[in-house]
C-alpha cells in the first residue's frame, strides 16, 4: 500500500539580506494512514520550516528548491494555490504553534470553523454553524454554542487551542499536522490537549505529524519518530526503538536531558553544550561534531543516514562502525 505522506529530498531555502541560507536540507521520510510520526529536536533545527514547506506555507523568502512532497501520490509542490486550497483544510491540516496570532481577531469564533466547513463540506449556513458546535463540543469546549459568538482574544489560550483543533478537523482529515500544540499552555491544560488529539485520531484513523521538543509526549503518542538537527534527519527510528536503544549521539544526549520515574536520587540531568549552528549549510562534515563528546576525525567527513536494522537508521559513521553494521538508507 502506497504511504499517504511521502517526503523526498525536501530542500527548503530562505532569502536574506546576506545572501540564501538552506533551512531544510534534503529531508526524506513518510507518513502512512493512521500514523503518529513525531518530529523532535531543539529550536532552529527545521522542524516548522518542514512542515510549513509541505503545507505550501513558507511566505516571502521561503522557497523549496529541490524534492517532492506527495499525498495520496499527488505532488503537493507541483500544484497551483487553487489546487492546494482544495486539499488544504480538507483532507491535509495544521495546527500552529500560536493559535492567538493564528486566528482572525476581527471575526468571531463561529464565522471562523464555518468558513472552512462551508467551503469544503459545501453545506449551508445552518448546517455549518451546527457542524461548528458540535466540533467545539467534540474538543471539550464548554458552552460550545456560546463561544461560537466570542471573538479570540476573549479566550484563554487553552480555548483558542480548542478552537484550532476544532478547525483543523471540520472536515475530517487524513493528515493533521501539529505544530507545537501544547505551547505557552499550562501543564494541566497541555495534558488534556495531547489526551484529545489521542482520542480523535483513534477515533477517525487520521494520521499525524506531531512538532514536539518535549519527549514524554513523543513517548506517549508517537508510533515512530525522527530526530532533526540543523536541518537534517539524523536519526528515525519506531518510537520503543529510539528510546531503548539510540544510536546518534545527538539523540542520547537529548534524552540524558529528560527525568524518568525510574531515576534515583543521585542522577544528574546533563545539558547539551553549545548551540545548533547557525550557518550549517556550510558544514561539510557532521553537523553535531562541534558539541559530540565522540568526535573522531571521520566526522569531518559527510555523513549519511546509515541503516542499523529495519526501520532504524541514523546520520552516525562512529555508531555505525562501532555497531559493525552494514548498509546505508535509501
Amino acid at each position: 500500500m502506497p504511504h499517504l505522506l511521502e517526503v523526498q529530498d525536501l530542500t527548503t531555502v530562505f532569502a536574506g539580506d546576506y545572501g540564501s541560507s538552506v533551512s531544510v536540507d534534503h529531508v526524506s521520510f513518510h507518513v502512512d494512514r493512521g500514523e503518529v510520526v513525531c518530529l523532535v529536536g531543539e529550536s532552529g533545527c527545521g522542524k516548522s520550516v518542514t512542515s510549513l514547506s509541505i503545507m505550501g506555507l513558507l511566505g516571502r523568502g521561503g522557497a523549496v528548491t529541490d524534492g517532492s512532497v506527495l499525498f495520496e501520490n499527488k505532488n503537493l509542490l507541483a500544484m497551483s494555490e487553487k489546487e492546494l486550497d482544495e486539499i488544504r483544510g480538507d483532507e491535509l491540516t495544521m495546527i500552529f504553534q500560536d493559535p492567538l496570532t493564528s486566528l482572525n481577531p476581527v471575526f468571531t469564533v463561529g464565522s471562523q470553523i464555518m468558513e472552512s466547513i462551508r467551503i469544503h463540506m459545501h453545506l449551508s449556513k445552518e448546517e455549518a454553524r451546527a457542524r461548528a458546535v458540535e466540533l467545539l463540543g467534540q474538543v471539550g469546549m464548554p458552552d460550545a454554542a456560546g463561544v461560537m459568538k466570542k471573538f479570540p482574544h476573549t479566550l484563554s489560550g487553552g480555548m483558542r487551542q480548542r478552537v484550532m483543533i476544532a478547525m483543523a478537523l471540520s472536515c475530517k482529515p487524513k493528515l493533521l499536522i501539529a505544530d507545537e500544540p501544547t505551547t505557552a499552555l499550562d501543564v494541566t491544560i497541555q495534558a488534556q490537549i495531547m489526551k484529545l488529539l489521542g482520542e480523535l485520531r483513534r477515533e477517525k484513523n487520521m494520521a499525524m505529524i506531531l512538532i514536539t521538543h518535549d519527549i514524554g509526549v513523543v513517548a506517549n503518542m508517537a508510533d515512530r519518530v525522527i530526530v532533526m538537527y540543523a536541518g537534517q534527519i539524523v536519526e528515525e527510528a519506531p518510537v520503543l526503538a529510539l528510546f531503548d536503544d539510540p544510536k546518534h549521539p545527538y539523540t542520547r544526549a537529548l534524552l540524558d536531558t529528560v527525568p524518568t520515574i525510574r531515576d534515583d536520587a543521585s542522577r544528574q540531568l546533563m545539558a547539551i553544550p553549545g548551540m545548533v549552528p547557525e550557518n550549517y549549510d556550510d558544514i561539510t562534515g557532521c553537523r553535531f561534531a562541534d558539541r559530540c563528546p565522540y568526535r573522531q576525525q571521520e566526522c569531518d567527513s559527510p555523513q549519511e543516514l546509515y541503516r542499523f536494522e529495519e526501520g532504524h537508521a541514523a546520520r552516525c559513521i562512529v555508531a555505525f562502525r562501532k555497531a559493525g553494521q552494514v548498509g546505508r538508507e535509501q
